[in-house]
């Protein structure tokens, strides 16, 4: 479906271009015009699995028909430009030299009037660049659109995470206490009821376990609502670090040591401490390159993220380090946030990891 959408698509353009040539009065052969029109608009098929080719094969045939009065293919070869520029970002040096090459320098030999005039060769440089660095500009728009969207994701889960969280310890402060109390009861009246029937000891004896039960399901249930909903483990930080990296800023990640099996709140605390801090560094830094380290010590794992922006923003507890200090520190941790050289944020989460093997 999509081929079929490409090629109609193509068709349609390549009719456009076929048909304004004609109302321009163009002197060149209507066949020449159709194989011409045809052939620049052909490539754009190729547009996002070859975008780099399609960009110099509808360049060549534009190049075919640069001295043809009227004939509008050149505009089609910007297009294809620009949309290598978009669909291959970091080959963008050669998506420039394929337009250099097709729209200022080859023209620039073979035109049959001098390149001496200003507003001559300002057009052939435009034209020669401008495609390239929109079809760049675009993509980097929309990349910055897909991690933002993916940041107020990981928000929206970390807010959801963290409310039950809550959740499961009011639970657990309020339900545990009356549990361990009805059991506490139910000892005592039974210590003290020494005489009393078979069938009140047997009571109290059941009233006693199923509390102990209840208590321990409760326990249970509630690590499960805290826990397992999110499903962030420290090694997972590399798949995050992978999501949030764009064309303009480059994310590296970094590992050393045995992350599995560590204990179940400080793996996801940690992962939820990297998530936070690679968040502060892309939204309030302007940092263009950051690196994530996670490190296995003995007894703590070591959650390092450094940037090499300039704000001062990301020391400011609205910013999310006064929700990293409190997540550490009920852990048993620390977050430090320091100056990195030469410039940039050095945030370093330190957590327990003792008995985790």
């Amino acid at each position: 479906m999509s081929t079929t959408r490409d090629a109609l698509g193509c068709a349609a353009i390549a009719a456009l271009v076929f048909g304004a040539a004609l109302l321009e009065g163009s002197p060149a052969r209507p066949m020449a015009l159709a194989v011409l029109s045809v052939g620049v608009t052909a490539p754009l098929m190729l547009r996002e699995r070859l975008p780099i080719t399609s960009a110099a094969l509808a360049s060549l045939v534009a190049l075919l028909g640069f001295a043809i009065p009227g004939w509008s293919g050149k505009v089609v070869a910007m297009v294809a430009c620009g949309a290598a520029a978009y669909h291959r970002p970091n080959r963008l040096a050669g998506v420039l030299a394929v337009s250099i090459l097709g729209f200022l320098l080859v023209p620039a030999v073979v035109a049959s009037r001098p390149l001496g005039t200003t507003a001559v060769l300002t057009e052939m440089i435009i034209t020669s660049i401008a495609p390239a660095v929109l079809g760049y500009a675009m993509r980097l728009r929309a990349e910055r659109g897909e991690q933002l969207a993916r940041l107020h994701r990981a928000e929206a889960a970390r807010t959801v995470a963290e409310e039950r969280a809550g959740i499961a310890r009011e639970v657990h402060d309020a339900v545990g206490h009356h549990l361990t109390a009805i059991r506490m009861q139910a000892t005592a009246a039974r210590h003290v009821l020494t005489d009393a029937s078979p069938v009140a000891t047997t009571t109290l004896n059941t009233i006693n376990d199923l509390a102990a039960r209840a208590l321990s399901e409760v326990r249970d249930m509630l690590e499960t609502l805290r826990d397992k909903p999110s499903g962030s483990r420290v090694n997972e930080i590399a798949d995050l670090v992978s999501r949030l990296s764009t064309s303009d800023i480059e994310i590296t990640f970094t590992e050393s040591g045995a992350l599995h099996e560590l204990p179940p709140l400080v793996d996801h605390g940690g992962y939820r401490l990297a998530q936070e801090a690679l968040t502060n560094a892309i939204r309030h830094s302007g940092a263009d390159t950051i690196s994530v380290s996670v490190a296995r010590e003995p007894d703590s794992v070591v959650i390092t993220v450094e940037d090499n922006g300039s704000s001062t923003s990301v020391t400011d507890e609205g910013s999310g380090v006064r929700g990293m200090r409190e997540r550490a520190r009920l852990l048993g941790g620390t977050v430090t946030i320091s100056a990195a050289r030469p410039h940039g944020w050095r945030v370093r989460a330190v957590l327990p990891a003792r008995g985790a093997r």
